[in-house]
This record gives C-alpha cells, structure tokens and sequence, in this order.
C-alpha cells in the first residue's frame, strides 16, 4: 500500500511539474532580469562590500581613510575582547525583549481586546490616541520623553514639585517605555487583524459549553492568533534592534554608555572614534543576533506552516 501511495503520489506530481516547466519559460528572466539587476546592484554588492570592510582597519578620518587594509580576524578579536561590546549586546538585549516584544505585545494585545468589547467611541478615541504616538516622527517623539524626562520638565508639571532628572538616573528604563509608547500602535493593529480572524464559531460554542471569557481567550483565542503573534514579534523585533534615532537623539548612548545599544555604539565606534572598520564589524554582529532570533520566530512557525501545507 505504501509502495503504491507513494507511486501515485509521484503521478500526481508530473502534471505539476510539466505545468511549472511550460509557464516558466526563458522570456520569465527577461523580465524578471531588471528586478534581479536592482537586487545586486542595491543589496548584494553593498552587503558584501559591508562584509568586507567589517575586516579591514578602515577609519573615517586619519592614515586609513584612503589606504585601508584587510586586517583578517583582528577586529572581532578586538570585539570579544571589548567589555563595553557585550555590554552593549546586553542592553540590546533587554532593549528589544522589554520595551518590544513583551511590552509592544501586551500592550497591543490588551488594546486590541479592549477594542473588541469596547464600544465605538471609546474604540475611535483609544485608537487614536495610540496611532497618533506611531505617526509621530519618531526625533519628535525622543524630545518628548527628552522634556518628559529632566528635571523641571513635564514630569515636573504634572505632579506638581520637581522631579529627579529620570535620564540621568533610570536612562534605560525611559529609554524603554518611550519605545514601547510609540510602537503598541503597530502591535494594536495587527492584532486587532488577526482577532477578526478567530471564527465566531469556535468562541460561541465553547461559550454554550460553559467556558468563561479568559479561558476562552487563553485556550482558544491565543492559540488560534499563534501565528498572528509571532509574525508580529518578528516584526517588532526587525524594527526595534535596529532602532537608533530614538535612543540617540534622548541620551546619545550616555550617561556613559548605559544606553548604548549596538546601533548606538556602532555609530560611536565609527564616527566618533573613526574606527569605520570596527563599527562595520559591529553592525555584522547586529546582523548575527537580528538573524538568530528571526530563525527562533521561524521554528516556532513550522508547526502551524506544516499544518497548513
């Protein structure tokens, strides 16, 4: 039975196949040819040339500026060698998980199950509230937190007495609700997309069996929205561990380098200490941990992409 499963099975692959071989046809790469043409010319020769800058001792200004050298393994010795380096992936670190993807995610979700129960107007306002922050350039939005955050600024104002200078003294943790402030909205929207996706179905039959509102939401819901949510995490994450105006333009990685995270110290790196070589390294480096956790995301996936196909 099986030898004649898999037997039919490639039968009924040939048809397919033959289909594929006839509707691609060598005039698909005469079209296709100026798209592929873009994709080398615009990434590929730039992300190799990045690549290979990342070991050479470039430097913005000084005796390498024009006559740089391949240096081989020396400036990712010099990385694994840097304390403030690993501090840095340390921040980035708790930069993304707490102010992106758990904070953005609760957030978003919470607001999108308000939004689900919520009457209308109560739905426009919230809802407009919270894009509003999105929409925002995001340099507006850091000298908002920047006056939210000093002493004698907004903080100030609303409690009524002078506040500590927040910046100085808990710099991440602003840094971190200014993120999260600004992208819920995101979150909000996606997932208030794949909510509407749930069957009504699903959630009023597990009502009539007696189930209340948070075991539905946690047994059937969440489990349902499980791609939805993942998806949206990679996209946050994509967003959030590349974010550098934001940081930079409220403490420029300081005080001392408490908010430096791997953008922020790239930029040090290479156009404070013209050190362009090592910052490129840096910049691989954050293209490294960008690509594991989007390979974690991706296995989590597999499941649901299996069940699918």
């Amino acid at each position: 039975m099986t030898a004649l499963g898999g037997s039919s099975d490639v039968g009924l692959d040939r048809p397919q196949r033959r289909a594929d071989k006839e509707r691609f046809k060598f005039t698909t790469f005469v079209w296709l040819s100026p798209a592929g043409i873009l994709l080398i010319a615009l990434f590929l020769v730039p992300t190799a040339y990045a690549i290979y800058l990342g070991f050479t001792n470039l430097q913005l200004l000084g005796p390498h500026a024009s006559s740089f050298s391949f240096t081989g393994l020396a400036n990712l010795d010099r990385m694994v060698h840097d304390s403030v380096f690993w501090s840095s992936v340390k921040l980035t670190l708790v930069f993304v998980i707490g102010s992106g993807i758990i904070a953005q995610t609760l957030l978003g979700m919470a607001l999108a199950l308000l939004g689900q129960r919520a009457h209308i107007s109560i739905r426009a306002t919230v809802g407009s509230i919270v894009i509003l922050a999105w929409v925002l350039p995001e340099i507006a939005v850091a000298f908002i937190w920047y006056a939210f955050g000093q002493s004698g600024g907004m903080l100030s104002e609303i409690i009524g007495k002078p506040s500590d200078d927040l910046l100085s003294t808990v710099p991440l943790l602003i840094v971190c609700v200014a993120n999260a402030w600004r992208g819920t909205a995101f979150s909000m929207l996606i997932l208030s997309a794949g909510l509407r996706n749930v069957p009504e179905e699903v959630d009023e039959a597990a009502q009539l069996e007696g189930a209340g509102y948070w075991r539905r939401l946690f047994r059937i819901t969440l489990p349902i929205m499980r791609p939805t949510i993942m998806t949206n995490m990679i996209l946050i994450t994509i967003g959030t561990i590349s974010d550098f105006t934001l940081i930079y333009a409220m403490t420029q990685g300081g005080p001392g380098n408490e908010t430096a995270i791997l953008p922020v110290y790239m930029y040090i790196e290479a156009f404070q200490f013209n050190a362009l070589g090592y910052g490129t390294a840096i910049a691989l480096s954050l293209i490294v941990i960008g690509g594991l956790l989007s390979i974690f995301y991706i296995r989590q996936l597999k499941p649901e992409l299996g069940k699918a196909s």
